[in-house]
Formats: structure tokens, C-alpha cells, sequence
């Protein structure tokens, strides 16, 4: 039987496909690997050039799987940031240790997400005395000590167990570390640490923050959060976008939009787009809103960080914010892309989680024309 060439292709792309499934049955761990490859080549996987805008959701701490999957649809994503809990006991703890549950429950959560061409980023999430208290005011009593468990026992286990084995295309080495932030030393240790073992893309998500022409103090604080170091190791700078910026319980999408030009709580005047360039033109790092939600309320711009800002629940007012950022970041090329706080689980504790308002928004940004 004579083959043409034609035939003799499809013959040999039949029995590399059957190789690949048979070795993927054996082997597991090595889907991520041909996933990466398939992601690459349609240009939809996180990279050293960014050829994609990234376009994430955060998950609640206590994500419903199948929801995460209908999200993920839902708002056409192609990333998912994925929180594992770290156990710790006070706000002045040197010591923590990873949830095993929470890590388990992230290895079955990329299983399933394997063959959607969806990236994964990976956190470790401070989980302060069961939950009750917030990371910003963490403030362990030896600075060393944290470092090194931080370090040791949360970053070199979610390296080992699942960033390397499952192929996580960028772990955030932390979130929010107010009181840790100084230490650029400690931290540009830190990233060379996790890069001695892990190839990924590294980032780190550093806390909103305000400037005020009429407060020199907080033009200082900012000043010394741009010329931190530590920004000058990771791959791309993430911040969680929580800026203050009028002093509305509602707001047209004009007015959010002139906000982030010039901050109108307390007459401020700080120009948050600004600042953020700054941050990129500074280390020639793309920047990425890590965390971009606003709570279902009025006064949503007003304390986007709160998710009580308000009694009255208003699904507009969430989505004029998301508006107004898409409004002026959509096109910035120093812009990477967002992740929106908070998906993967509904209820009315939820105050984050998307409007049916916001989310015809977010599906909309960085859409791709067919």
C-alpha cells in the first residue's frame, strides 16, 4: 500500500498524540508541561515577553471548585490566582505552617484545570487567628525569624509541592506586608531564594497607598515604597487597588474616572495613574492590579478596601469603579492586566463578588475580536 505524504503526516501525528496520552497516564505531573507548550503556542501562557494581557480572578479562601469553573466562563478569564491558607497563631507570630487542606484542595483545583489553557498564580494567604484578623497589621516581633519560616516552611513547601510538580506559571511570594516591607534586604534574599528553585514568573503584591499634597508624610511613605528594591527582583509588580478615591456613596463613571487623576477623599489630589507609572518607569516593570474589587455598596469608591462601606447594596456603583479603571488602564501598555477580588464562591458574605452589572464589564475588558 502506497502512502502519500498527506497520510504518512497524519500517521505519525496519530501515534505522537497515543504516546503522549499513554506517558500522561503514567506520568501525570507532566500535563502541566504539555499544557505550558500548548499554551505557548497559542500565546495564551504568562512569559517572559507578556504577549497576553493577564486577565485573573482572585478566589475566596473557601473557593467551590465547580464555581471557580463556571467563573472562570462567566467573566472570560484566562488566569485563576490561587490562595493556599498559611496558619497563623497572632499578629506578632514569627512562626506559621501551611493548611494541608487548603494545599490539597489547590493541587484538585489545577487538576481540573489542566486542559483549559487557564494560568495559574499561585499565593500563600495569612490566615491571622482563624481568619479574624487582616495581614496589613501582621507585625512579627523578629524580623529574622519571619523571614526565614516565611521563607523555609510556606514559600520552599508551595514550591515543592505544587509550583514545580504542576508547572504554576507565577507564585506571589506575599500580599500586603505593610509592616515587612521595609526590609528590601531581606526580601531581594527572599526572591533569589525562591528563583534558586522555581523558574517561574515571581511577583509580589504590595498594598494600596495614598499621597496627599498637603501631607509630606505620606508623599515620603511613598517615595520610600518606590524606591524599594525589592520590586527590582520580581518579574512584575503587583498591587492590590484598593486607592480611596472620592467622597460619594454614588458616582457616575466621569467622576471615578477624574478621581483616579486626582483623588477627591479629603482633597487629597493624588494622582493615583501617576504614581503607578511611576512605579513601572522607576524598575521597567510591567504592573498588575493583583486585587481590583469594590464592594457591592454605596461608597464603594470611597473605601473599596471595606466590604461594609455601606447597608445599601448597589450593583451599579461596584460596576461604574470597574468602569472607570477599565476606562483609564485598559490601553497602558505598562498595564499587564488585573485579577478581580473576589470569585469562586457566592453568598451574602460575598460582598465582593461580581454584579451582573459588573461582570457584562469585566467579560468585555481586554476582549478578544473574533
Amino acid at each position: 500500500m502506497k502512502f502519500s505524504k498527506k497520510n504518512l503526516v497524519i500517521v505519525i501525528a496519530i501515534v505522537i498524540i497515543a504516546s503522549i496520552f499513554y506517558v500522561v497516564q503514567l506520568n501525570p505531573t507532566i500535563k502541566g508541561y504539555i499544557n505550558d507548550i500548548k499554551n505557548k503556542i497559542q500565546g495564551k501562557t504568562l512569559n517572559k515577553q507578556f504577549s497576553v494581557k493577564i486577565k485573573s480572578g482572585n478566589l475566596s479562601t473557601d473557593y467551590d471548585v465547580d464555581q471557580v469553573l463556571e467563573d472562570i466562563d462567566k467573566l472570560s478569564l484566562n488566569t485563576v490566582n490561587i490562595p493556599v491558607i498559611v496558619n497563623i497563631k497572632s499578629l506578632s507570630s514569627n512562626d506559621m505552617k501551611v493548611d494541608l487542606q487548603s494545599e490539597k484542595k489547590a493541587i484538585e483545583l489545577i487538576k481540573k484545570l489542566r486542559w483549559k489553557k487557564i494560568n495559574i498564580i499561585l499565593e500563600p494567604y495569612p490566615w491571622i487567628k482563624n481568619g479574624e484578623l487582616y495581614e496589613t497589621n501582621w507585625k512579627p516581633t523578629d524580623i529574622n525569624e519571619f523571614f526565614w519560616n516565611w521563607k523555609t516552611k510556606v514559600l520552599k513547601k508551595l514550591i515543592d509541592d505544587i509550583a514545580v510538580p504542576y508547572h504554576v506559571d507565577a507564585l506571589n511570594v506575599a500580599s500586603n506586608f505593610v509592616n515587612m516591607e521595609y526590609a528590601e534586604g531581606y526580601w531581594c534574599d527572599l526572591i533569589d531564594y525562591v528563583k534558586s528553585f522555581y523558574k517561574g514568573l515571581v511577583t509580589y503584591r504590595t498594598c494600596w497607598w495614598y499621597t496627599a499634597e498637603w501631607d509630606e508624610k505620606t508623599i515620603k511613605a511613598y517615595e520610600n515604597k518606590l524606591n524599594n528594591k525589592l520590586f527590582s527582583k520580581v518579574d512584575f509588580i503587583s498591587i492590590a487597588a484598593y486607592f480611596e478615591l472620592t467622597n460619594n456613596p454614588t458616582n457616575k463613571v466621569d467622576n471615578l474616572v477624574s478621581s483616579i487623576y486626582s483623588v477627591q477623599r479629603y482633597n487629597r489630589k493624588q494622582n493615583v495613574k501617576k504614581e503607578l507609572e511611576n512605579l513601572h518607569n522607576k524598575w521597567n516593570k510591567p504592573i498588575f492590579f493583583g486585587e481590583l474589587g469594590f464592594p457591592k455598596r454605596n461608597y464603594a469608591s470611597v473605601e473599596p478596601w471595606n466590604p461594609q462601606s455601606s447597608n445599601v447594596v448597589n450593583n451599579i456603583e461596584q460596576a461604574n469603579c470597574f468602569k472607570a479603571y477599565n476606562k483609564v488602564f485598559e490601553k497602558e501598555n505598562w498595564l499587564l492586566g488585573f485579577s478581580v477580588f473576589a470569585i469562586g464562591k457566592q453568598g451574602n458574605d460575598k460582598n465582593y463578588y461580581p454584579s451582573k452589572e459588573s461582570i457584562e464589564v469585566i467579560r468585555k475588558w481586554y476582549e478578544i475580536k473574533k
